[in-house]
């Protein structure tokens, strides 16, 4: 083997310690640099939530929220929202209510495999904070960088519009059991 090529292996991994505040709590740790922000939320932190899919932020199932905004947090590094925060479909659910885009899923059967959803519902509830009102043609818009490989879509956005409705009424939200 040529003393120049050494197996990857061998090489020396950086390392560096992250702090975040995770669904409403602070959190740290010492990471490799390389780890990607959905690995260290699902094997760092155990928040199995977001899921890992097609890991080039096609389909969106590895979705979370940075700073408020929706990301695909497969190509983005862990060290990269160091101080910052990060949201995921575990953190919707506020005080033992769920968040009514959570709702409005069980309601109005968004799901069927489930895979698509913790993604799709941290983008529709960023939808709701930015245009509590969204038409179907905008509740489309904001849901198309996220596959749903089940449904159809249809019953996804009477979802969110049953959220939007309940958000607007101002009705209590469900509690967690």
């Amino acid at each position: 083997m040529n003393e120049q090529a050494r197996p990857v292996s061998d090489e020396p991994q950086m390392r560096r310690r992250v702090e975040m505040v995770v669904n409403g709590r602070p959190r740290s740790a010492e990471i490799e640099t390389r780890l990607l922000l959905v690995h260290f939320l699902r094997e760092t932190l155990g928040l199995t939530g977001t899921h890992v899919g097609c890991d080039t932020t096609s389909c969106g199932a590895c979705t979370v929220r940075l700073q408020g905004t929706p990301i695909k947090s497969c190509t983005m590094f862990a060290v990269q929202a160091d101080g910052l925060e990060v949201t995921t479909v575990e953190g919707l659910a506020q005080g033992g209510k769920l968040h009514p885009v959570q709702e409005g899923f069980k309601e109005e059967h968004g799901l069927q495999c489930g895979f698509c959803t913790p993604g799709m519902m941290l983008v529709s509830a960023a939808l709701l904070e930015e245009n509590p009102n969204p038409t179907e043609a905008e509740i489309r818009f904001a849901i198309s960088g996220n596959i749903c490989r089940c449904t159809g879509y249809q019953n996804i956005v009477k979802a969110v519009q049953w959220a939007a409705q309940k958000t607007q009424s101002g009705q209590a939200a469900t509690t967690v059991a």
